[in-house]
């Protein structure tokens, strides 16, 4: 076999980097080395991976079908090497999460600590975006696993139900509808009536606010969006409007008393969080013991027994 792992991750090191110069930094080797194994893996393949555009390498259209299978290759050979974690305990474990903002901010932060405690050695990359962002490190093999809010739609990811959030409609003490809400349990008509703050679209807390919400309003008057939930927080507590948020998320300033949970006639609003990953990944023994950091119970569900 002419193909090898070594001009896989030089291949995914330039596709990242889009130059050879950054990629031999990254990879370890010198330019010309990088350059001269590009130029190797693209004669062995019979095509050309990527366009030259003055000093810049840039996946072609090849270069695009190739990079998916390069990072499962490489995958499942780091997963190989992982396998390994209980005879040979030095063994470097690089664990790479993709989280969404509730989660990321509010709940990984703990587990990420009980996980450390059980793989001292252990390297750890999170990256927090949306929900749909999530989805798409996953789904190309930048991550090796997802913790998501929001419904996942990708047909390659394998969705796991993880932990239950409850949904919270708050406003800032001084909000007109707080008086209403102090007479008894707030109208669907106050609701329709009131100023939102939303997410962005592709935010799992967008899509379960609306999941949540518009079977019973209708219509959600969207005044404003907000690329973060904090951004919605710190908007909501200085009386912008009402927004429809995890407790994770609001729990410091209701019992700071700068945000009110209104009491509505709504029924109890919740959604379940989520782990994701691709379906042909192999799930090595230290995402196992992820798993059991996260208080996940159910290993059948990751493929984990």
């Amino acid at each position: 076999m002419r193909l090898t792992l070594r001009q896989l991750q030089i291949f995914g090191a330039v596709a990242q980097t889009g130059t050879t110069t950054a990629a031999a930094a990254a990879v370890s080797l010198s330019q010309s080395a990088t350059s001269a194994a590009i130029n190797e893996l693209e004669r062995v393949l019979g095509v050309r991976l990527f366009d030259r555009v003055g000093r810049r390498l840039l996946l072609n259209d090849s270069g695009r079908v190739l990079l998916p299978s390069a990072r499962a290759l490489l995958d499942g050979a780091k997963t190989v090497e992982e396998g390994f974690l209980g005879q040979h305990s030095g063994l470097q474990v690089d664990l790479r999460l993709a989280a969404s903002t509730t989660i990321g901010n509010y709940v990984l932060p703990a587990m990420l600590a009980r996980f450390r405690a059980a793989v001292p050695n252990a390297r750890l990359h999170v990256r927090i975006g949306n929900t749909l962002e999530v989805a798409t490190a996953v789904g190309s093999f930048e991550a090796d696993l997802g913790l998501i809010e929001g419904p996942c739609h990708a047909p390659e990811l394998t969705v796991v139900p993880w932990l239950d959030d409850e949904l919270v409609i708050v406003a800032a003490p001084g909000h007109p509808l707080i008086r209403a809400a102090a007479r008894g349990r707030l109208s669907l008509k106050h609701l329709r009536e009131a100023r939102w703050l939303l997410r962005e679209p592709g935010s799992g807390t967008r899509e379960a606010a609306e999941q949540a919400l518009l079977p019973h309003l209708n219509h959600l008057r969207a005044d404003m969006t907000l690329g973060s939930s904090e951004a919605i927080k710190n908007s909501v507590a200085l009386g912008l409007g009402l927004s429809c948020l995890s407790r994770w998320v609001v729990q410091d300033y209701v019992d700071a008393k700068r945000l009110v949970v209104l009491t509505t006639t709504l029924p109890r609003l919740s959604r379940r969080f989520a782990l994701v990953h691709h379906r042909q990944k192999m799930l090595s023994a230290a995402l196992k013991v992820f798993a059991e950091s996260l208080g996940y119970e159910d290993k059948r569900g990751l493929g984990l027994t």
